[in-house]
């Protein structure tokens, strides 16, 4: 019998399994206590404030990737490097708050989607995207009913 895999025979991500979104979840929200201002020793993120945004598991549960943002994006690099080097602290720390078989590494990543919001924004605010989206706003209030 061939083994299951990560993707469909369309080539497309098979979807999450209820267990990973629900550990990624709960993981998420211990990660966001830990992370507050003044819980670790690292100077970066010692006065930090860190959003978790969200965190994937793979399919095994033996690996987490917590997505983050520096509140204002500001020093992003420095506190992922200080994210990295702290994880396996993290890791313990979460051992003792969540009850898991095994605890998954964390892995961080800095969390892209707030670019990528603020960029779509900007180009629906463009004007010739704007007279595509609203075509009606160019009419000179004629009626098109036939009536006229």
């Amino acid at each position: 019998m061939p083994r299951r895999r990560d993707h469909d025979q369309l080539g497309g991500a098979r979807p999450l399994s209820q267990r990973q979104l629900r550990v990624g979840e709960e993981l998420r929200h211990r990660l966001a206590e830990l992370l507050r201002p003044g819980e670790l020793r690292d100077p970066a993120l010692h006065d930090a404030t860190v959003t978790v945004t969200e965190v994937r598991l793979s399919p095994d549960l033996r690996n987490a990737t917590a997505f983050v943002m520096p509140l204002g994006g500001a020093n992003a690099e420095e506190i992922i490097a200080a994210l990295r080097r702290s994880a396996p602290f993290l890791k313990g720390r979460l051992a003792r708050l969540i009850e898991l078989r095994h605890m998954p590494n964390l892995a961080f990543a800095l969390d892209n989607a707030f670019d990528s919001a603020a960029r779509i924004s900007a180009l629906l605010a463009r004007p010739e995207v704007e007279r595509d989206l609203h075509p009606d706003a160019e009419d000179d209030g004629e009626d098109h009913d036939g009536a006229g």
